[in-house]
């Protein structure tokens, strides 16, 4: 099982090297959640303390999910937080997703491979649940 510190660490990895020019403008937490079929990630912000908390699907403490998968995951919660979404950056769009503005914002910062590897994952994935 992955623990909550392995979290932590992929988190820094990937925020160092794909967003070091987006500044942590507040304290971010991350933790997995609950176990959920259809949300892989999700980004608050604690408007008592000002900080902003990513959850990561529980299911995915699970080593049978590839580490891929929590990668984008947290990138992708990332690309909300560089965005202004549920952080104190500016807002850059009116909604978090129209248009794949998420996958974009990933291929243009050199996550191509895992954008690929994602996209793949989930039809396998969603053709699993029927």
């Amino acid at each position: 099982m992955r623990t909550k510190e392995w979290l932590e660490k992929r988190l820094t990895k990937i925020w160092d090297k794909y967003f070091s020019d987006v500044p942590a403008k507040n304290p971010v937490f991350i933790s997995f959640g609950r176990d959920a079929t259809y949300r892989f990630g999700s980004i608050r912000l604690n408007l008592e303390n000002n900080s902003t908390i990513i959850k990561i699907n529980g299911n995915f403490r699970r080593k049978n999910i590839s580490s891929r998968i929590i990668d984008h995951t947290i990138a992708h919660e990332l690309v909300h937080y560089s965005q202004g979404f549920s952080s104190p950056h500016l807002r850059l769009h009116r909604y978090p997703h129209r248009g794949g503005i998420i996958d974009k914002e990933l291929r243009e910062r050199g996550l191509q491979k895992l954008v690929e590897f994602y996209h793949k994952w989930l039809n396998g994935y969603i053709k699993n649940l029927s």
